[in-house]
Parts: C-alpha cells; sequence; structure tokens
C-alpha cells in the first residue's frame, strides 16, 4: 500500500480531537512514507490532513472537479493536482491511482464515497482493504446500523467484514497492509431464493 485514499470532512467539527487526529495521520503518512490521495480541499479535515502530509516532507495528491475550482477550496501546494470535470470521474480517479482505503469523519461526502467504494468491492471491482478510524466514538452509530443490517438480512457478515475499523490510525494502516484475503466472490452478496 503506497497511495492511501483519505475520505474525511470539509468542516473541522466541534471537537478539537478530529483536527489532531487528521494532524496525526498527515504525520503518520509521511514517515510511512505514504502518498496521501484525497479530495484537494484546504478547508476542514481535508486541508489539515494534507498540511500535515506536506509539513512533514510527505507527498499529496489532490483530485478536484472543475466547479468546485470557483468555491476558492482547492489546496494550491499539493504535490499533484487533478482537475476532473464530475464528482464522478473524482472519485474514479481517486480509487484508480489508490492502493487502500480510510474514511476518518466527516459528513454526506464522506458517507457517499465509502459506502460507494464499500459496493464496489463487494462487485468485485477493487481489491483494496478499505478502514474506518472510529475516533472519538463518531462512527459508533453508523457501525451499530451496519450490524442491524447484518441482523435483519440487509447484509452479510462477509461484506461487514470486508471493513477494517479502528480508533487509531497507525494501528488501522497496519492491519490493513497485512490483510491477506482472497478476491471477494462476485455475487456472494445475492440472496438467491
Amino acid at each position: 500500500m503506497k497511495n492511501i485514499l483519505v475520505y474525511c470532512g470539509s468542516s473541522l467539527g466541534f471537537n478539537e480531537i478530529y483536527k489532531n487526529t487528521a494532524t496525526q495521520a498527515g504525520k503518520t503518512l509521511a514517515d510511512k512514507d505514504k502518498t496521501l490521495v484525497y479530495g484537494a480541499g484546504s478547508v476542514g479535515i481535508m486541508g489539515t490532513i494534507a498540511d500535515a502530509v506536506l509539513a512533514n516532507k510527505g507527498k499529496v495528491i489532490g483530485v478536484i472537479p472543475s466547479f468546485m475550482e470557483k468555491w476558492e477550496v482547492q489546496h494550491t501546494g499539493l504535490t499533484e493536482t487533478h482537475v476532473v470535470e464530475t464528482m464522478h470521474e473524482r472519485k474514479q480517479l481517486m480509487a484508480k491511482i489508490s492502493d487502500g482505503v480510510v474514511a476518518l469523519p466527516g459528513g454526506w461526502g464522506t458517507l457517499d464515497e465509502l459506502f460507494e467504494i464499500l459496493t464496489w468491492k463487494q462487485l468485485s471491482l477493487h481489491q483494496m482493504p478499505v478502514g474506518l478510524l472510529n475516533v472519538n466514538g463518531f462512527f459508533d452509530p453508523l457501525i451499530q446500523m451496519m450490524a442491524k443490517m447484518v441482523e435483519e438480512g440487509f447484509l452479510k457478515q462477509v461484506n461487514l467484514d470486508m471493513l477494517f475499523i479502528d480508533d487509531n490510525f497507525e494501528s488501522l494502516l497496519n492491519r490493513m497492509e497485512q490483510a491477506d484475503y482472497p478476491d471477494f466472490p462476485v455475487g456472494k452478496w445475492i440472496d438467491k431464493a
């Protein structure tokens, strides 16, 4: 795993722990010689993690849709920036150039990206490990919801097991790097009654 795709908020949240976690995550990526791939933002957790990687002499690749350029939220100091036309192209390109995915706290966009990349994995469109950084118990309700989906028969346990969950970024990366699982069988998620 060289290029790590990080989904995270364009806001900092109200608790300082989220900013501090993003700063530490950026430092960890740089220390481990990992390249950050993300949505090219300069604000919120997005900007914080990118700044931390760069401050520690790491590399950052940003991907942003052209319509967001006019909002002046694009980070201008990245190692490499790709401008695409649509959000779909953004997500596709970020996934294409990455070797692993981690979701940090965020809002609608973060959840959209997380569930799309998990769905793509379920469909065997990629084999990247996917992790969820549950800092400060942020994702506890979501984790409970996913367990409920299994309990009620809408998600198989094998699908949920595709998602690595940890409250420590370095530990999460290490677990993802050590992951050794076979290709996810196509159609395994289909319940043929």
